[in-house]
């Protein structure tokens, strides 16, 4: 893929990366709510179990001996690994013991980590403009944060649960850089055509890695005496999962992977930074407040650091 291409913003590709942070948004929002109802590790393997159940009907056929996958099974473990096994469980965990606001604040790095990560291990310049365009997003996600006053930032205090995010962001910006600079021949073509294949081929091993550390959780719940109580069956638990199954799982990441193969993960990256401006629309909505002008302010500096960023 040329540099041009990598760098071009279409109309298509705007959709294609606006998606998976609103769905993310729902997805924060959704994982709040889940806190008391399941463990945050368990609630990462059921929401991929459910997702692995949707698509295999479709592309099960990727786990054949003959499909290509078992010979390139260390990419998918590390992909897994990354996509399926670690980030969300990392979230669900900060959820639980840092504030929403704390958690969103550190989710607003990825473009740093995107930016750095590429430089480091990847040979990609930090140029001036994605630079410039870092600080404009940055300074939108603080506006939206704040609520306009930052002295509401200033009083901010850091908790275990921060740590866990800044954990997920390293890893979300480490698997997005893998999926755009694979190495030669460690992707069957006939998998990598199909973006449901590829995903099934994540999944199959991501679950793996995600059951392993979910029975760990449920292990040491145990040990402190309260495992049993630990899941609260019902439809509000039905209900979360279908969501974090179709639409964080599925439909984001097949618009992230697609859009991500368009312009690459650095300017991906910008629009990642969307996902806290759509929470704080999602959770108004939710509480029935009206959105306000901080709002509108956050919302222009994200999308001037995206254009910023993309500019050729």
């Amino acid at each position: 893929m040329s540099a041009d291409l990598q760098h071009r913003l279409t109309p298509s590709t705007v959709a294609l990366l606006i998606i998976p942070p609103l769905m993310w948004a729902g997805n924060a929002v959704v994982g709040r709510m889940m806190q008391g109802v399941v463990p945050p590790i368990t609630l990462n393997f059921l929401r991929w179990l459910l997702a692995f159940a949707i698509l295999l009907p479709t592309a099960g056929w990727v786990l054949r001996p003959g499909s290509g996958l078992w010979p390139h099974w260390r990419r998918f473990a590390v992909l897994g690994l990354l996509g399926v096994g670690l980030y969300n469980a990392l979230q669900y965990m900060a959820l639980k013991t840092s504030t929403p606001i704390n958690v969103t604040l550190v989710a607003a790095a990825t473009p740093i980590w995107m930016l750095l990560l590429g430089r480091l291990f990847f040979g990609v310049a930090i140029s001036r403009r994605a630079a410039t365009g870092a600080a404009f997003s940055l300074a939108g996600v603080a506006t939206v944060l704040s609520r306009g006053n930052i002295e509401q930032l200033l009083q901010v205090k850091l908790v275990a649960g921060d740590a866990w995010m800044l954990a997920a962001t390293l890893v979300w910006a480490t698997y997005s850089w893998l999926l755009a600079r694979p190495k030669p021949g460690s992707e069957p073509a006939a998998i990598k055509a199909d973006w449901a294949a590829f995903l099934v081929a994540q999944m199959a091993i991501g679950l793996i890695w995600s059951g392993s550390m979910t029975a760990g959780e449920w292990l040491w719940l145990s040990s402190e005496g309260h495992a049993a109580s630990q899941i609260t069956w019902g439809w509000p638990l039905a209900a979360a999962l279908v969501y974090v199954a179709i639409g964080p799982s599925l439909l984001a990441y097949r618009c992230w992977g697609a859009g991500v193969g368009r312009v690459g993960p650095t300017i991906a990256g910008f629009f990642s930074n969307l996902t806290p401006l759509f929470a704080a629309v999602l959770s108004a909505t939710l509480l029935g407040e009206m959105p306000k002008a901080y709002h509108a302010l956050g919302f222009l500096l994200i999308v001037s650091g995206i254009v910023v960023s993309s500019r050729r």
